[in-house]
């Protein structure tokens, strides 16, 4: 018997060529796509750029200049659906999203998930919002107009609309049929929320449930009752929280009443912690939000604000010095030395600072363990304090064979990192005790303490014992 021939099954072309091994756009690709538009060959650009998937698109429209990505927008104008603008980065899909009509934005917004059409609109002017909301369907604008009436960042914002929800009283079987009946229906979700005659949530059945379940079986006696409510008015940070401590698929978003308003999924989780830790690193440095998309006019103005608050520090740190003039005079190796005790110091404080900031975003500092941390944290400081002392009393002695000035800076690296440690756990919580975010507020105080108690503690004792060249 010979053996059967298949026939040849033609298959999508996949952009392997484009995207290196960590699936990033390869910069000769994206030169390509470029100088086709540059050239005005927008059939080859396109051709180019439709194997992508949006996601990639929305990545080859941030690695063009700004002054080109109008061309090519213009070039790859019907591939710009509204999944690759849920993808981009909010200032470049501002720039783009200015240079359509509001006909034009509606039209992207009523292909996506409530959620994704508040991202594009709420940064969007007033007047620019008003007329794409009055291009919408009605039904469209009712749930975008009530999605932006909740706080930014809440989970009003984050959640979409688009949810199963079926009366408690209904079997499988009825369940099921309502999914095959209704193609109107969302396709994306993994469970079904059950809800009593007030549209207050009940439980929750997973699709696989159903699918393993007899018919005739009610919803009630299938459906799991315990289940992890978001408050509408809960900031993203929190909600994040949630999913990643009770491992959450997706969750029902409720109002003040209790009632059933929307659901979160964990794919737009995934963004909201990848944009919370960046936030918090980049503010703990004065950055700003930190986007090399940013433009440079809001990006100079947010640096130089934390620069002049850092100068005014700094102004602060160098009077201690000035008290010190005449030890300094009289023993010129001091002022060799005192950045060390200084620059240890801010070192210190700013680990220390890193880990109570995670700590107090990520639920694991509370008011149940902080004296348990400040006073791990003073251990640390001090067993540092004590090596670190020690290692730079040796140097210097080996250095300078000066047994007074080896004690002196020995004892201020001690006394400078135990202020560095403890600066950097209580400014953080006290911060966070009133309401003001931590990671904004915090490198400033802790900075400003380590410094001027290096610059103190070291002089301060060199006077105190008597040093002189």
């Amino acid at each position: 018997m010979s053996e059967l021939e298949l026939p040849e099954v033609e298959t999508e072309t996949q952009p392997e060529t484009q995207l290196d091994r960590d699936d990033r756009l390869r910069p000769e690709f994206v030169r390509a796509v470029l100088d086709a538009v540059e050239d005005g060959d927008n059939a080859a650009a396109r051709a180019l750029v439709e194997p992508l998937h949006p996601a990639d698109i929305a990545d080859l429209f941030e690695l063009t200049p700004q002054e080109d990505r109008a061309a090519l927008a213009r070039a790859v104008t019907d591939l710009l659906d509204g999944d690759v603008f849920a993808e981009m980065n909010d200032y470049v899909r501002e720039d783009l999203i200015d240079a359509l009509e509001p006909h034009q934005v509606a039209d992207l917004a009523s292909e996506l998930d409530t959620d994704d059409a508040v991202a594009i609109i709420e940064d969007m002017d007033e007047d620019e919002q008003r007329a794409v909301l009055r291009a919408l369907d009605p039904d469209d604008r009712a749930a975008i107009e009530e999605a932006l009436s909740y706080p930014e960042e809440s989970a009003g914002r984050l959640m979409q609309r688009e949810l199963i929800a079926v009366p408690e009283h209904w079997t499988v079987g009825d369940a099921i049929d309502y999914l095959r009946g209704h193609e109107e229906l969302t396709t994306d979700f993994w469970e079904i929320f059950v809800v009593d005659p007030a549209h207050k949530p009940i439980g929750t059945c997973q699709l696989s449930w159903m699918l393993r379940t007899p018919r005739g079986i009610a919803m009630a006696d299938v459906m799991k009752r315990e289940q992890t409510l978001i408050p509408v008015d809960m900031d993203q940070e929190e909600v994040a929280l949630r999913f990643q401590k009770y491992a959450l698929i997706s969750a029902a978003v409720v109002d003040h009443g209790g009632r059933l308003v929307g659901m979160i999924t964990v794919d737009d989780i995934v963004h909201i912690i990848s944009e919370e830790a960046g936030e918090d690193t980049l503010r703990l440095a004065g950055a700003g939000d930190g986007d090399i998309n940013e433009p440079i006019r809001l990006t100079v103005r947010t640096r130089f604000t934390w620069l002049v608050v850092n100068l005014g520090t700094a102004m602060v740190a160098s009077s201690v010095v000035g008290l010190f003039q005449g030890t300094i005079a009289s023993f010129a190796l001091l002022a060799v030395l005192m950045p060390i005790v200084s620059g240890m110091g801010g070192n210190a404080g700013t680990q220390t600072l890193a880990v109570v900031v995670r700590a107090l975003a990520t639920n694991q500092l509370t008011s149940s363990n902080t004296k348990r941390m400040i006073v791990r944290e003073f251990r640390i400081a001090t067993a540092n304090g004590i090596m670190l002392g020690t290692l730079i009393g040796l140097g210097t002695y080996v250095i300078f064979r000066n047994t007074d000035l080896s004690v002196v800076i020995a004892a201020a690296m001690l006394t400078n990192n135990i202020t560095a440690g403890l600066s950097g756990v209580l400014v953080p919580i006290t911060l966070d005790k009133f309401r003001i975010d931590p990671a904004v507020s915090s490198a400033v105080f802790v900075t400003t303490m380590t410094d001027t108690m290096g610059f103190f503690s070291f002089l301060g004792l060199a006077s105190l014992w008597g040093l002189h060249g």
